[in-house]
C-alpha cells in the first residue's frame, strides 16, 4: 500500500457554522453532528469566526482507490502508530483516507509506517 505525505499544513477547527469557509480552498474537509461542527482545513484558511482551532497538523493520503470491501486499513494504521505514541486524525473521502500526525511527529510517523512494510513516496 502506497502512502503520499501533503506537502500541506492543516488545522482542525470547531466552528458555529460553515459561513466563513474557503470553500475555493485545494483542501477542506467538513463534518457535522447533532452536536458540531468541525473543519479541517489548510492552516492559512481557518475561518475567523472558529471557536477552536488546533494548528500544525500534517497529512498523508492513501493513494489509490479503496474499495469498501477492504477492512481494517485504518485500524492497522493506528495500531503502528499508538505503538509508537503517535496520536491520529482520521479523514475519509469516496475514495481514500487520510490521515494527519502533528507536525512534530510527522517524520516519525512516515518512519514508523515504512519500516512496517508501506511504501511511502518521496515529498
Amino acid at each position: 500500500m502506497q502512502l503520499k505525505p501533503m506537502t500541506e499544513t492543516f488545522s482542525i477547527c470547531q466552528v458555529p457554522d460553515y459561513s466563513q469557509v474557503n470553500f475555493e480552498s485545494e483542501f477542506f474537509f467538513l463534518a457535522q453532528t447533532d452536536e458540531e461542527k468541525s473543519l479541517v482545513c489548510l492552516s492559512g484558511d481557518v475561518p475567523a469566526n472558529a471557536i477552536q482551532a488546533d494548528a500544525n497538523w500534517s497529512a498523508f493520503r492513501i493513494e489509490g482507490i479503496l474499495d469498501f470491501s477492504l477492512v481494517g486499513i485504518l485500524s492497522k494504521l493506528s495500531g503502528l502508530l499508538a505503538d509508537q505514541g503517535i496520536g491520529l486524525f482520521a479523514v475519509s473521502t469516496y475514495n481514500t483516507d487520510y490521515i494527519l500526525t502533528k507536525t512534530k511527529n510527522f517524520k516519525q510517523a512516515l518512519a514508523v509506517l515504512k519500516q512496517a512494510g508501506y511504501k511511502v513516496e518521496e515529498r
